[in-house]
């Protein structure tokens, strides 16, 4: 839907309640908006009668909120939308990676299929930006990329994608350095890597081989790092020097971090404006199977935080809904995020930043101009979508409605 049209009875937060200086609750009015070229070109009073004759598209009254992110996903090695099967027991990442070695090939022939109902998933929960890892390995070379770049190519009018070339099994340690370069030749956006301690076994080589790689293509970086306690820690200080080194402030993200939740309160603090000083990001999936890490502190200090699904039931992970609004309730529940602005705030971990209302109560979101890419979801106002994980009736992404039916 390219033509100019009136999204009509739509809920936007118009700013906060107060009691005493206190929060208590959210207001809002209903308005139309006029989409225009994929954009906001007008936002008006519902009370103001239409006579322009253009279509009209009637959101009975349903919130609207920024469109979602699922910022770390593996679509390329999901069971999801085939026969149900649990993980295989085992008993260390190894015996992991050697299952894989022999699984990949058998979903290869599937794996287009799959990614394609994976990335409809995640657009029916409202996300229409995907940042997907895809496996760059001895085993199945980069079959799984074209499978990759295909899928999302058919959803390229749905959603937007980045793709990182990612050696599950260690840039060194499987010597796919080669592979990797041709990946990003082929139309990976980022270069990733795992673990350059545990799995590549030489911190410095990996991590310097995974920034050259970068600094040759131009591209970002996103690596998954595992790794506990000082371990983790250290491999963060490399990583930071080499991104002011390479002049690549604000182009790395560290997938997990787990080791940042395993030092004192004091290095913690240091490493996250180490973070922000590069502009270094960072994004989770909030696990509950051991500590989390610290993202109060992390938000308090200017480092961008990013949450993603990772595995959705895959032999990695049975679990995940692929719903980035639900990661988001999952974070609110982790920090006791219970009141009004900060579960509001919330938000903002699943949309790039973007929320509604700032500090002050002032609407910041939708503007005149913005992209008219958003969800319409069953409530009142951004904290009650948070907690009560609201759903979702419609999707836009520039304009167009891309899931759902307008009510």
């Amino acid at each position: 839907m390219d033509k100019a049209y009136w999204l009509v009875n739509v809920r936007l937060e118009s700013g906060y309640r107060y009691e005493e200086d206190r929060i208590t609750g959210t207001e809002t009015k209903i308005y139309h908006l006029k989409i225009k070229d994929g954009q906001i070109f007008q936002i008006v009073s519902a009370d103001i009668p239409l006579n322009d004759g253009l279509q009209q598209m009637n959101a009975k009254r349903l919130l609207f909120l920024p469109a979602f992110r699922d910022m770390h996903i593996h679509i390329d090695k999901t069971y999801y939308s085939g026969p149900w099967k649990a993980c295989s027991p085992c008993d260390s990442l190894a015996s992991i990676l050697k299952e894989e070695e022999e699984l990949l090939p058998k979903l290869l022939p599937t794996a287009q299929s799959r990614a394609e109902k994976l990335l409809g998933l995640l657009l029916s929960n409202g996300t229409t930006k995907v940042r997907t890892h895809c496996n760059i390995d001895p085993i199945i070379g980069l079959k799984n990329l074209e499978a990759t770049l295909q899928a999302v190519e058919n959803y390229a009018g749905k959603q937007t994608h980045e793709i990182v070339a990612f050696p599950q099994h260690g840039i060194l340690r499987s010597n796919v350095a080669g592979s990797v370069r041709e990946a990003l030749r082929m139309g990976a956006t980022h270069i990733g890597g795992v673990d350059p301690a545990s799995i590549d076994l030489n911190i410095e080589k990996s991590l310097s081989t995974i920034m050259e790689l970068a600094v040759e293509a131009n591209v970002g970086v996103d690596i998954h790092i595992h790794d506990p306690g000082h371990l983790g820690t250290f491999t963060f200080k490399r990583l930071a020097a080499l991104t002011e080194e390479a002049r690549w402030q604000g182009r790395v993200t560290i997938s997990h971090c787990f080791g940042l939740a395993d030092v004192p309160p004091q290095e913690q603090a240091e490493l996250a404006e180490l973070f922000a000083s590069l502009g270094i990001s960072i994004t989770t999936y909030v696990p509950i199977h051991r500590t989390t890490i610290p993202i109060p502190l992390l938000k308090e200090k200017g480092v961008r935080v990013s949450l993603g699904d990772d595995s959705i039931t895959d032999h990695w992970s049975v679990f995940g809904q692929g719903d980035s609004l639900e990661r988001a309730g999952r974070l609110a529940e982790r920090f006791r995020w219970s009141h009004e602005r900060a579960l509001a705030e919330t938000l903002g971990f699943i949309t790039g930043g973007v929320i509604p209302l700032n500090k002050k109560g002032e609407r910041v979101w939708p503007q005149v101009g913005n992209e008219a890419s958003g969800v319409l979801v069953a409530a009142h106002c951004s904290a009650e979508a948070v907690a009560r994980r609201a759903k979702r009736h419609a999707v836009l992404f520039k304009g167009n409605v891309v899931y759902g039916l307008i009510p």
